[in-house]
C-alpha cells in the first residue's frame, strides 16, 4: 500500500500522459479500446455518474454527482463512508499487457479540527483479483481545511506494484474508490464532496505497456 502525505489544496487540470508512438517494444496507445464502463456502490447510484471517452478511446473521465461523505452532529453514521467501484471493459493488442500508471481525482473538502478524511483507491483486474494495488490519501482537519478547499488527488503506482492486465486477452479493470470520515470531536463537522452540481471527482486513466512472455 502506498500512502500519499497530503492532498494539494488546488484544483489542477488532469492532463493525460500517454506513451509516444509505437516502437518495437510497445504498441501505440491508440491501439487500446475502452469498450464500455459501468459502476456500482452507494457513492455512485444510478443516474448520478457521467462519462466522457476520448476520440481515440484511450482515456475515460468520470463525473460524480453523489459521491459525498459527511460527519457531524445530527448526521447519520451511514453518511461517513461512501464507495464507488468503476468497472472498465477493455480491449487491447494481443502479445502485450498494460498497467495503470496514473489517475487523477478532483474534489472539495471541508474538515473542522478533529475530523480526518481518508480516500482509498484499489486497482485490480477481474481475471486476477488477488493482485491489487491500493493507494491511501489522508487529510487532517483544521487550518485551511476548516473553511473548505478544492483538492487534487493523484495516484502514481510504483513500477514494482503495477497491476498488469491479463496477457493476450480482453480485461475488466476495476477501481474501487472509498472515502471515509472519522472524528475525535463529536461536535465537529466534516465533508468531502463535490463543490457544485457539476463534476465532483474526475479520473483519467493512463497506461504503460510491456511485452507478454512467449
Amino acid at each position: 500500500m502506498k500512502c500519499l502525505a497530503l492532498l494539494a489544496p488546488v484544483l489542477a487540470a488532469a492532463t493525460p500522459i500517454l506513451n509516444p508512438q509505437a516502437t518495437a517494444d510497445q504498441p501505440s496507445p491508440n491501439e487500446i479500446q475502452i469498450v464500455s464502463a459501468t459502476w456500482s456502490g452507494n457513492g455512485c447510484p444510478s443516474n448520478s455518474v457521467s462519462t466522457s471517452i476520448s476520440p481515440d478511446r484511450t482515456v475515460i473521465t468520470f463525473g460524480f454527482d453523489s459521491f459525498q461523505t459527511y460527519i457531524g452532529p445530527g448526521l447519520s453514521p451511514l453518511e461517513r463512508t461512501k464507495n464507488c467501484a468503476l468497472h472498465l471493459n477493455l480491449k487491447y493488442p494481443g502479445g502485450f499487457q498494460f498497467a495503470v500508471v496514473d489517475s487523477t481525482y478532483h474534489g472539495f473538502a471541508q474538515l473542522e479540527p478533529g475530523v480526518t478524511g481518508t480516500f482509498f483507491s484499489t486497482y485490480f483486474f477481474s481475471q486476477d483479483a488477488s493482485a491489487t494495488t491500493t493507494t491511501r490519501t489522508t487529510i487532517s482537519g483544521g487550518g485551511v481545511w476548516a473553511e473548505g478547499q478544492v483538492y487534487t488527488k493523484k495516484d502514481s503506482v510504483p513500477t514494482a506494484s503495477l497491476i498488469f492486465s491479463p496477457c493476450g486477452a480482453n480485461g475488466i479493470l476495476n477501481i474501487n474508490n472509498r472515502i471515509s470520515l472519522t472524528s475525535t470531536d463529536r461536535d465537529a463537522f466534516g465533508q468531502i464532496t463535490d463543490d457544485d452540481a457539476t463534476v465532483a471527482f474526475t479520473q483519467q486513466l493512463n497506461l504503460n505497456w510491456r511485452n507478454c512472455d512467449k
